[in-house]
């Protein structure tokens, strides 16, 4: 029985809030507590199973080397292969995405998909190098981490600064050391080569499909709403599209520059032109400056952290004004934060909830990969709706029974399927 098993990992040293490893953890260990996992489960489940750090070299345009490093992490496999995304940034580090490779263990088991948690990452900003270099630089990362990837075993998808045209070089790289193609290794791909319709919006759709399901619990009229978006990249610039389309009133973006807020509210086809024109959205018409950090504290009544992680944390919990809180980015809040939202009364909707879009249809993706026969955009955006309105109403019911908030029901719900199926399975030999 795995409550025999002895805890032999080391208590998790004094919390440093900007690490996201050790928020991570912190996050199991208040729903293992409510659970009573054994020691045992929580010994399991409180760290991750492989983690692979790479260091190759990458042959620049001008002739010259230079020395990247990567990783691949594995947090569980007890439901599925593991799923996860890769991302080119040059802050990322082991730490971040073993975090980001448990937040996604339990964002698959909550939506009920059959996948365990997997990340990956370069230390690398995309910005420094030619398209060729991205190129050669993102096959060979490739063939590193080759040893883990697979469509049994581990299937990244894009993630901060990857795209679907970085997922092609990814699977023909794959293919072509295997000797035929092999579309399911990766999801997020381009449709020539069997990526899926509705992948590249699915994860802000997402995120306005939660959206208007805490309106309905909150008793909130989205036309009423007025809505702030931290990051303007895929997920933010879909969240804040989509979003509006359903009668909320987008007062404010913001991207790596800075942001732009207007209270009387955005023209998001305008300011996507404007973006596309001007290759920013600084100095939109009708709108005054505000940084990252302002604008998370503008006067608002939804907020969608869609940047990176920590972005909301004890510095600045108390000064937000938003009633309802959208985690569109991973680990955007602190744990440290979650206690003075929630002892302030705001609703947050957890990130392994609120960004479950992109997984959910990469897993669509996946499947039809893997059948050859391929399903049109309305059935797959209907799927996804029926997968996390259903994941919310069971996030709310457990939070609801428990007294807890949002996040801890989600994370009753996901850890307990986890737990579940460790328990079903045993340890191996």
């Amino acid at each position: 029985m795995l409550g025999s098993i002895p805890v032999t990992s080391a208590v998790a040293p004094v919390l440093d809030e900007a690490n996201p490893w050790l928020n991570a953890q912190r996050q199991f260990d208040n729903a293992a507590e409510i659970l009573k996992l054994t020691p045992g489960l929580r010994a399991v489940l409180r760290q991750v199973r492989r983690e692979l750090v790479v260091r190759f070299p990458v042959k620049l345009d001008d002739g010259g080397l230079r020395m990247f490093e990567g990783y691949r992490v594995q947090h569980n496999l007890t439901r599925g292969p593991a799923k996860g995304g890769l991302r080119f940034h040059p802050e990322t580090n082991i730490d971040e995405v073993k975090a980001l490779a448990m937040w996604m263990t339990w964002k698959c088991a909550l939506v009920n998909i059959p996948f365990g948690g997997a990340k990956g990452g370069v230390v690398v900003d995309p910005a420094t190098l030619s398209h060729r270099e991205l190129e050669r630089l993102t096959r060979r990362f490739a063939s590193e981490i080759s040893v883990l990837v697979g469509p049994d075993s581990d299937i990244p998808a894009p993630d901060v600064n990857t795209s679907a045209e970085i997922m092609a070089w990814i699977m023909d790289t794959i293919s072509m050391e295997h000797g035929y193609s092999i579309p399911a290794v990766v999801t997020g791909k381009p449709l020539e080569i069997g990526g899926s319709e509705g992948r590249p919006s699915a994860t802000g759709r997402g995120v306005t499909i939660v959206a208007l399901e805490a309106c309905k619990r909150l008793h909130l009229d989205p036309a009423e709403c007025t809505v702030a978006v931290q990051g303007f990249g895929n997920v933010g610039s879909v969240s804040a599209e989509l979003m509006h389309d359903a009668g909320f009133r987008i007062c404010a973006v913001s991207d790596v520059f800075g942001g732009i807020y207007s209270p009387v509210g955005l023209d998001m086809r305008a300011l996507q032109d404007h973006r596309k024109a001007t290759g920013s959205i600084k100095d939109f018409p009708g709108t005054h400056y505000v940084s990252n950090s302002e604008l998370l504290q503008l006067p608002v009544d939804v907020l969608v952290p869609a940047a990176l992680e920590n972005q909301i944390t004890v510095r600045n919990a108390g000064h937000i004004h938003a009633k309802l809180i959208i985690e569109g980015a991973n680990g955007p809040t602190t744990p440290d934060a979650d206690a003075i939202l929630e002892r302030r009364g705001i609703t947050l909707v957890p990130d392994i909830l609120a960004n479950a879009g992109g997984v959910t249809v990469s897993y669509f993706e996946w499947v039809q990969d893997l059948q050859s026969f391929f399903w049109e955009e309305g059935e797959i955006n209907r799927r996804l709706e029926r997968i996390l309105q259903r994941a919310f109403h069971q996030m709310c019911d457990e939070a609801d029974l428990h007294g807890v908030s949002l996040r801890l029901g989600a994370y009753l719900v996901a850890v307990k399927r986890v737990a579940d199926a460790t328990a079903v399975r045993g340890i191996y030999p």
